[in-house]
């Protein structure tokens, strides 16, 4: 149903059949969460309700025990969780809540049509998020902004993304971990020393023999073990994304996470965990990699390391459940997904684009045009 201004007309209910919805209490429209704020709103009358935040509660903050979940924590918590509706990406396999009114869809990652037949019902098995802070009109801002800067993507690309105005507010699934971790290495320490060599030189066409400082390593075994902690490690629970693009929203204030609260997600879209948090952790060990080899590194010492082997053991494994807000627009071209994202509570913004082969070989042709005229003139 409309109203006479062209608008969805309220209907009061309090349930969409995806995420809970929240009526106005004085016109019964659906209440939206208003990003940058801690309320929701009703676009229809602009009545404004707050979020119930307890202060003193920092129970959403709690690091949960990984091998105790793993038995028992994540399957009672799970059952404890609020029910929603979602549907599955037959293109992509996303798994995102769905609007209760609506028989088809898009899927906000990829653009392709979303069926009613792909429903299914989850729990929003949830501790905290970090609500949307960047609202839709900077979005598509910054979204334009990008297109426009787009120099060598395809013309008909440009005109085609430009249409293209929907932006989608989506909660994507996050896994973070915590762990001590000890690692015991073996490798090789080297350091580096000069010899001097005579080396034959061409000077005005004569050769002659002049000293020169040869860099040399000496090599010798090395052993240790290192102990690095690690705090919130990030982990994307989904793969609807290329792992780069999620990666180049970094970094996200994590200080500023919310308890989860329902009215947070409304207006929005939610992304359901895909990626369980054994597999998570597994993500978790790639991540923290970089950073025992580098402490392996520190410790070997020298100028020059070689790392023959490591033994990680991770202790005191805790875990949190959490969301963070993207914009995202999802555009196919030429049979090919692209995707525009923006971290919503940053504006940090990422995208890829396909490139025009005849923009760029014009490009060069005109740098080479240009060389040549310069060269002639010189």
């Amino acid at each position: 149903m409309t109203a006479e201004d062209g608008n969805p007309k309220p209907d009061g209910r309090g349930e969409s059949g995806g995420v809970r919805q929240f009526p106005c209490s004085h016109c019964g429209g659906s209440l939206t969460f208003q990003p940058g704020t801690a309320h929701l709103k009703c676009p229809y009358c602009g009545t404004e309700n707050d979020i119930p935040l307890d202060a003193g509660d920092d129970g959403y903050l709690k690091e949960n025990d990984f091998l105790a979940a793993l038995e028992t924590e994540e399957k009672s918590a799970a059952e404890a969780a609020p029910v929603a509706e979602a549907a599955r990406c037959g293109a992509c396999g996303a798994v995102t809540t769905v609007a209760g009114e609506r028989s088809a869809d898009r899927c906000p990652y990829c653009g392709s049509p979303l069926s009613v037949q792909n429903r299914q019902s989850f729990r929003l098995n949830v501790q905290a998020l970090l609500p949307f802070v960047v609202n839709a009109e900077k979005a598509l801002q910054s979204y334009r902004e990008w297109i426009a800067s787009r120099w060598f993507a395809p013309n008909d690309f440009r005109r085609r993304a430009t249409r293209s105005e929907a932006m989608n507010g989506i909660y994507m699934p996050y896994w973070t971990y915590d762990a001590q971790t000890s690692t015991n290495y073996a490798g090789q320490r080297g350091d580096a020393y000069y010899e001097t060599v005579m080396v034959t030189v061409e000077r005005n066409g004569r050769r002659s023999l002049e000293p020169r400082q040869l860099r040399k390593i000496r090599w010798r075994r090395a052993a240790g073990t290192v102990a690095v902690p690690f705090d919130d490690v990030l982990v994307p629970a989904s793969r609807s994304l290329p792992e780069d693009l999620q990666d180049s929203l970094e970094p996200w204030g994590l200080d500023n996470l919310k308890p989860f609260r329902e009215e947070f997600l409304s207006g929005f879209v939610t992304e359901t965990y895909r990626i369980g948090l054994k597999d998570g952790f597994a993500d978790a060990k790639s991540r923290m990699r970089p950073a025992i080899e580098e402490a392996v590194r520190r410790d070997i010492g020298g100028d020059e390391q070689r790392i023959d082997s490591m033994d990680t053991r991770y202790s005191g494994v805790t875990f949190k459940h959490i969301l963070l807000p993207v914009w995202l627009s999802a555009y196919s071209y030429g049979g090919t997904a692209y995707r525009f994202m923006i971290n919503a509570q940053t504006g940090e913004a990422a995208g890829n684009r396909p490139w025009s082969f005849w923009k760029i070989a014009l490009a060069v042709v005109s740098g080479l045009a240009a060389a040549g005229a310069l060269l002639y003139y010189m």
